[in-house]
């Protein structure tokens, strides 16, 4: 049997705190041969949910119950900003070190972020906190687009319905795709079919008999412009929903992060190719602001546009490229 601690701390919002039990007992009630013990771990101080609706909880168990569990689940919480609660940081790290995965959801990714675990590794937060995990740690590469990052044995999420996308994540990655999409079918109905269903029904199966290739083109060619989600579904002709379903069966990336690749591939190309300077760069690649682009530039090449650039010209001279860079 499989043990998930989900370890809560106070303000911690009431559907990330339900949300595990529901997908990994759906899993179990519909996969007889799944086993899963779901415990709530209580972290020191806490007393009750966050906003709307706060309610006053007590669970079962303390910071002991990560001591065997197989995956730790660390919610979201209010005071994400402070020092994690007494015990917290020793008991992650020693979660760590037996060879437990661990995973974040939301603001819960400061509280990891804290331990040290994350550095140098890849991770998100809830999308209107992913700059402000940037500031506070900066020797994490933030990842401003993405829903789950996965990176050894930690895995962090923007959130998305209470941790579900997590927990789905944990479900794949312990018996496989098949298994994760039957429970996520299963909590996920749709109650009566629309035509809007009927629609998207029928944008999907054009979407993925014709290809996203044109789309994709064009995209590249209109880098410039503050490029939607709808403005690529209005080309592609299809549903944004359609739209995302294709973008991550085709490229493994959401639309949005196929575009920030995308543009940071073109600033590399120009940068080593072209004498354009960092500021008409960031225009041409749609980055709206030489910050934008110096930002996103360093969390994925981990040098700033012109010391990239430097490096480069340096390589060619005959420089040594693995110093240069």
């Amino acid at each position: 049997m499989s043990v998930i601690a989900v370890l809560a701390s106070d303000g911690v919002p009431g559907p990330q705190l339900t949300t595990p039990g529901l997908v990994f007992g759906t899993a179990c009630r519909e996969h007889p041969g799944l086993a899963y013990e779901v415990r709530l771990c209580a972290a020191p101080g806490l007393r009750a949910t966050g906003a709307p609706g706060s309610l006053r909880i007590d669970t079962p168990f303390g910071l002991d119950g990560l001591a065997d569990a197989d995956v730790v689940l660390v919610l979201g919480h209010d005071g994400h900003r402070d020092d994690p609660p007494a015990g917290v940081t020793a008991a992650l790290r020693a979660a760590a070190a037996r060879g437990s995965r661990i995973a974040a959801v939301g603001t819960g990714t400061f509280t990891l972020a804290a331990t040290g675990l994350l550095d140098g590794r890849r991770a998100t937060t809830a999308w209107r906190h992913t700059e402000e995990l940037a500031d506070l740690h900066p020797r994490i590469e933030v990842d401003p687009l993405g829903t789950v990052v996965e990176d050894g044995p930690f895995l962090t999420t923007a959130g998305i319905f209470g941790g579900l996308d997590v927990c789905l994540s944990v479900l794949r990655r312990d018996h496989g795709r098949r298994v994760a999409v039957e429970t996520s079918r299963e909590l996920i109905t749709p109650l009566h079919t629309s035509a809007d269903d009927v629609r998207d029904t029928i944008d999907r199966e054009v979407t993925e008999s014709v290809g996203l290739e044109p789309t994709l083109r064009w995209m590249e060619a209109n880098l410039h412009r503050p490029l939607t989600v709808p403005d690529l579904a209005a080309h592609a002709r299809t549903s944004v929903s359609s739209l995302t379903r294709r973008f991550h069966a085709h490229t493994g990336l959401s639309p949005l992060r196929y575009l920030l690749r995308a543009r940071l591939n073109e600033a590399r190309r120009l940068l080593t190719e072209t004498d354009v300077p960092v500021e008409r760069i960031a225009a041409r690649t749609g980055f709206g602001s030489p910050a934008a682009l110096r930002r996103h530039f360093r969390a994925l090449t981990g040098t700033a546009p012109r010391d990239y650039r430097r490096a480069h010209r340096e390589c060619d001279h005959g420089g040594s490229c693995e110093e240069a860079l």
